[in-house]
Protein backbone atom coordinates (compact mmCIF):
# COMPACT_ATOMS: atom_id res chain seq x y z
CA UNK A 1 0.00 0.00 0.00
CA UNK A 2 2.62 1.94 0.93
CA UNK A 3 4.73 1.39 -2.42
CA UNK A 4 1.82 2.20 -4.30
CA UNK A 5 1.06 5.73 -2.19
CA UNK A 6 4.63 6.82 -2.50
CA UNK A 7 4.44 5.42 -6.85
CA UNK A 8 1.16 7.73 -6.93
CA UNK A 9 3.27 10.65 -5.17
CA UNK A 10 6.33 10.45 -7.03
CA UNK A 11 4.38 10.60 -10.94
CA UNK A 12 2.48 13.56 -9.24
CA UNK A 13 6.05 15.42 -8.50
CA UNK A 14 7.00 14.20 -11.88
CA UNK A 15 4.14 15.62 -13.88
CA UNK A 16 4.59 18.88 -11.92
CA UNK A 17 8.00 19.12 -12.74
CA UNK A 18 7.64 18.57 -16.75
CA UNK A 19 4.81 20.71 -16.77
CA UNK A 20 7.38 23.50 -15.17
CA UNK A 21 10.07 22.36 -17.27
CA UNK A 22 7.85 23.06 -20.69
CA UNK A 23 6.42 26.42 -19.40
CA UNK A 24 10.07 27.47 -18.34
CA UNK A 25 11.55 25.81 -21.62
CA UNK A 26 8.97 27.89 -23.54
CA UNK A 27 9.48 31.32 -21.95
CA UNK A 28 13.20 30.60 -22.98
CA UNK A 29 12.73 30.00 -26.49
CA UNK A 30 10.91 33.66 -26.35
CA UNK A 31 13.73 35.56 -24.46
CA UNK A 32 14.24 38.20 -26.96
CA UNK A 33 17.75 39.00 -28.94
CA UNK A 34 17.07 40.97 -31.64
CA UNK A 35 20.73 42.19 -32.05
CA UNK A 36 22.23 41.84 -36.00
CA UNK A 37 25.68 43.60 -36.31
CA UNK A 38 26.42 44.88 -39.30
CA UNK A 39 28.92 43.66 -40.97
CA UNK A 40 30.10 42.23 -38.27
CA UNK A 41 31.13 44.12 -34.91
CA UNK A 42 33.27 46.35 -36.06
CA UNK A 43 33.26 49.72 -34.23
CA UNK A 44 34.12 50.01 -30.84
CA UNK A 45 37.36 47.23 -31.70
CA UNK A 46 38.03 49.11 -35.00
CA UNK A 47 38.29 45.85 -36.69
CA UNK A 48 38.30 46.23 -40.47
CA UNK A 49 34.06 45.54 -41.54
CA UNK A 50 33.26 42.37 -43.24
CA UNK A 51 36.00 40.62 -42.05
CA UNK A 52 36.23 37.17 -40.60
CA UNK A 53 37.65 39.09 -37.31
CA UNK A 54 34.44 41.28 -37.39
CA UNK A 55 32.36 38.22 -37.63
CA UNK A 56 33.96 36.35 -34.91
CA UNK A 57 33.94 39.22 -32.57
CA UNK A 58 29.85 39.24 -33.34
CA UNK A 59 29.71 35.99 -32.35
CA UNK A 60 31.81 36.61 -28.79
CA UNK A 61 29.18 39.14 -28.32
CA UNK A 62 26.19 36.73 -28.20
CA UNK A 63 24.96 38.63 -31.30
CA UNK A 64 21.83 37.05 -32.52
CA UNK A 65 23.07 37.54 -36.29
CA UNK A 66 26.02 38.93 -38.31
CA UNK A 67 24.94 40.65 -41.77
CA UNK A 68 27.87 40.63 -44.08
CA UNK A 69 27.83 41.80 -47.64
CA UNK A 70 28.06 39.66 -50.46
CA UNK A 71 29.76 40.18 -54.10
CA UNK A 72 30.66 38.29 -57.20
CA UNK A 73 33.88 39.03 -59.23
CA UNK A 74 34.54 38.90 -63.47
CA UNK A 75 35.56 34.74 -62.28
CA UNK A 76 32.30 34.29 -60.42
CA UNK A 77 34.21 33.82 -57.01
CA UNK A 78 31.86 35.33 -54.11
CA UNK A 79 33.60 37.36 -52.02
CA UNK A 80 32.58 39.51 -48.80
CA UNK A 81 33.00 43.04 -49.08
CA UNK A 82 31.01 45.78 -48.74
CA UNK A 83 31.56 48.41 -51.50
CA UNK A 84 31.99 47.86 -55.19
CA UNK A 85 35.49 47.73 -55.02
CA UNK A 86 38.09 46.39 -52.53
CA UNK A 87 40.83 48.87 -51.24
CA UNK A 88 40.52 50.56 -54.69
CA UNK A 89 40.12 47.52 -56.97
CA UNK A 90 36.54 46.84 -58.78
CA UNK A 91 35.05 43.81 -58.02
CA UNK A 92 32.77 43.65 -60.68
CA UNK A 93 35.37 43.57 -62.81
CA UNK A 94 38.44 42.02 -61.51
CA UNK A 95 39.53 38.45 -60.90
CA UNK A 96 39.81 37.04 -57.31
CA UNK A 97 43.40 36.61 -57.63
CA UNK A 98 43.41 40.72 -58.83
CA UNK A 99 41.79 40.91 -55.17
CA UNK A 100 44.48 39.36 -53.24
CA UNK A 101 46.94 41.80 -53.97
CA UNK A 102 45.56 44.07 -51.27
CA UNK A 103 45.01 42.88 -47.65
CA UNK A 104 42.52 45.03 -44.95
CA UNK A 105 44.33 46.91 -42.29
CA UNK A 106 44.08 44.12 -40.02
CA UNK A 107 46.31 41.73 -42.10
CA UNK A 108 43.19 39.67 -43.21
CA UNK A 109 42.62 38.87 -47.17
CA UNK A 110 39.15 39.57 -48.78
CA UNK A 111 37.12 37.22 -47.19
CA UNK A 112 35.79 34.83 -50.34
CA UNK A 113 31.80 33.48 -49.22
CA UNK A 114 32.86 29.83 -48.58
CA UNK A 115 35.52 31.28 -46.22
CA UNK A 116 33.76 33.01 -43.97
CA UNK A 117 30.63 30.70 -44.21
CA UNK A 118 33.23 27.78 -42.55
CA UNK A 119 34.03 29.87 -40.20
CA UNK A 120 30.59 31.13 -39.09
CA UNK A 121 28.83 27.55 -39.43
CA UNK A 122 31.03 26.06 -36.84
CA UNK A 123 29.02 27.53 -33.92
CA UNK A 124 25.04 27.45 -33.35
CA UNK A 125 24.00 30.77 -31.71
CA UNK A 126 24.60 33.25 -34.29
CA UNK A 127 22.79 33.34 -36.95
CA UNK A 128 24.90 34.39 -40.72
CA UNK A 129 22.94 37.27 -42.32
CA UNK A 130 24.22 36.95 -46.30
CA UNK A 131 23.01 40.34 -47.94
CA UNK A 132 23.06 39.85 -51.99
CA UNK A 133 24.97 42.93 -53.10
CA UNK A 134 23.23 43.98 -56.41
CA UNK A 135 26.00 43.76 -59.40
CA UNK A 136 26.94 47.15 -60.98
CA UNK A 137 26.97 45.65 -64.05
CA UNK A 138 24.09 44.03 -64.90
CA UNK A 139 20.73 42.06 -63.19
CA UNK A 140 22.07 38.72 -64.98
CA UNK A 141 25.25 39.57 -62.44
CA UNK A 142 22.89 39.62 -59.42
CA UNK A 143 20.77 36.29 -60.06
CA UNK A 144 23.89 34.66 -60.68
CA UNK A 145 25.56 35.53 -57.43
CA UNK A 146 22.27 34.64 -55.61
CA UNK A 147 22.05 30.94 -57.54
CA UNK A 148 25.79 30.71 -56.18
CA UNK A 149 24.93 31.85 -52.38
CA UNK A 150 22.41 29.31 -52.12
CA UNK A 151 24.34 26.68 -53.49
CA UNK A 152 27.41 27.17 -51.49
CA UNK A 153 24.96 27.60 -48.18
CA UNK A 154 23.44 24.31 -49.50
CA UNK A 155 27.04 22.07 -49.95
CA UNK A 156 27.63 23.54 -46.77
CA UNK A 157 24.79 22.63 -44.96
CA UNK A 158 23.86 25.82 -43.69
CA UNK A 159 20.44 25.94 -44.08
CA UNK A 160 19.27 26.19 -40.43
CA UNK A 161 21.96 29.24 -39.58
CA UNK A 162 22.12 31.76 -43.10
CA UNK A 163 19.38 34.01 -43.62
CA UNK A 164 19.27 36.29 -47.05
CA UNK A 165 18.64 40.02 -47.59
CA UNK A 166 19.09 41.84 -51.16
CA UNK A 167 17.94 45.09 -52.41
CA UNK A 168 17.03 43.73 -55.63
CA UNK A 169 13.82 42.34 -55.53
CA UNK A 170 14.34 39.77 -58.30
CA UNK A 171 17.43 38.31 -56.65
CA UNK A 172 15.07 37.68 -53.30
CA UNK A 173 12.37 35.78 -55.37
CA UNK A 174 14.87 33.56 -56.81
CA UNK A 175 15.98 32.65 -53.59
CA UNK A 176 13.07 31.43 -52.19
CA UNK A 177 12.33 29.29 -55.36
CA UNK A 178 15.57 27.41 -55.02
CA UNK A 179 15.03 26.84 -51.12
CA UNK A 180 11.22 27.38 -50.39
CA UNK A 181 12.43 27.16 -46.41
CA UNK A 182 14.68 29.83 -46.63
CA UNK A 183 14.48 33.51 -44.52
CA UNK A 184 14.42 36.05 -47.01
CA UNK A 185 14.19 39.73 -46.75
CA UNK A 186 13.53 42.84 -48.63
CA UNK A 187 15.84 46.23 -47.95
CA UNK A 188 14.83 48.27 -50.67
CA UNK A 189 11.60 50.11 -49.20
CA UNK A 190 9.38 50.71 -51.67
CA UNK A 191 7.28 47.23 -51.31
CA UNK A 192 4.01 46.88 -48.90
CA UNK A 193 4.41 44.04 -46.19
CA UNK A 194 1.46 42.83 -48.26
CA UNK A 195 3.62 42.42 -51.67
CA UNK A 196 6.36 40.93 -49.68
CA UNK A 197 4.12 38.59 -48.66
CA UNK A 198 2.31 37.40 -52.06
CA UNK A 199 6.07 37.41 -53.24
CA UNK A 200 7.80 34.76 -51.20
CA UNK A 201 9.29 36.59 -48.92
CA UNK A 202 9.20 35.73 -44.97
CA UNK A 203 11.08 39.65 -44.09
CA UNK A 204 10.64 43.11 -44.12
CA UNK A 205 14.12 44.58 -43.89
CA UNK A 206 13.62 48.42 -44.49
CA UNK A 207 16.08 51.59 -42.86
CA UNK A 208 14.37 53.47 -40.41
CA UNK A 209 13.16 55.94 -41.75
CA UNK A 210 10.83 53.52 -44.23
CA UNK A 211 8.92 52.98 -41.24
CA UNK A 212 8.57 55.78 -39.61
CA UNK A 213 6.80 57.17 -42.89
CA UNK A 214 4.73 54.61 -42.84
CA UNK A 215 3.72 53.53 -39.27
CA UNK A 216 1.51 51.17 -40.23
CA UNK A 217 3.71 48.67 -41.45
CA UNK A 218 5.60 46.80 -38.96
CA UNK A 219 2.21 45.90 -37.30
CA UNK A 220 0.70 44.80 -40.52
CA UNK A 221 4.35 43.18 -41.29
CA UNK A 222 3.95 40.95 -38.30
CA UNK A 223 0.10 40.05 -38.47
CA UNK A 224 1.26 38.46 -42.18
CA UNK A 225 3.72 36.48 -40.53
CA UNK A 226 6.85 38.89 -41.83
CA UNK A 227 9.55 39.31 -39.42
CA UNK A 228 10.22 43.26 -39.44
CA UNK A 229 13.97 43.95 -38.88
CA UNK A 230 15.22 47.50 -39.39
CA UNK A 231 18.57 49.51 -40.37
CA UNK A 232 20.83 50.83 -39.64
CA UNK A 233 20.41 52.23 -36.39
CA UNK A 234 22.89 53.74 -34.39
CA UNK A 235 21.65 56.10 -31.99
CA UNK A 236 20.05 55.01 -28.10
CA UNK A 237 16.87 57.35 -29.01
CA UNK A 238 16.20 55.28 -32.54
CA UNK A 239 17.14 51.98 -30.51
CA UNK A 240 14.40 52.27 -27.89
CA UNK A 241 11.85 53.77 -30.11
CA UNK A 242 11.85 50.56 -32.63
CA UNK A 243 11.90 48.13 -29.62
CA UNK A 244 9.11 49.62 -27.84
CA UNK A 245 7.73 49.40 -31.77
CA UNK A 246 8.42 45.40 -31.21
CA UNK A 247 10.25 45.02 -34.32
CA UNK A 248 11.98 41.53 -34.43
CA UNK A 249 15.52 42.71 -35.12
CA UNK A 250 17.48 45.73 -34.76
CA UNK A 251 20.50 46.09 -37.40
CA UNK A 252 23.27 47.88 -35.98
CA UNK A 253 26.85 49.54 -36.01
CA UNK A 254 26.63 49.50 -32.27
CA UNK A 255 25.92 46.09 -31.03
CA UNK A 256 27.55 46.84 -27.56
CA UNK A 257 25.13 49.66 -27.28
CA UNK A 258 22.33 48.04 -27.95
CA UNK A 259 22.76 44.98 -25.77
CA UNK A 260 23.74 47.82 -22.47
CA UNK A 261 20.35 49.12 -23.57
CA UNK A 262 18.36 45.43 -23.79
CA UNK A 263 19.82 44.50 -20.23
CA UNK A 264 18.27 47.95 -18.67
CA UNK A 265 14.87 46.71 -19.24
Amino acid sequence: MMLRFLSAKTSKALGVFLVLALLFGSCAETVKNPVIAHRGAWKTKEIPQNSIAALKEAISLNSFGAEFDVRLTKDNVPVVNHDRDFLGIEIDTSTYEQLLSKKLPNGEKIPTLREYLEEGLQQKNTKLILEIKSAPSNKERTLKLAELSVAMVHELDGRDMVEYICFDYDAGKLVSQLDPEAEVAYLNGDKTPAQLKADGYTGIDYNHKVYKNNPTWIKKAQELGLKVNVWTVNQEEDMNYFLDQNVDFITTDEPELLFKILNKK
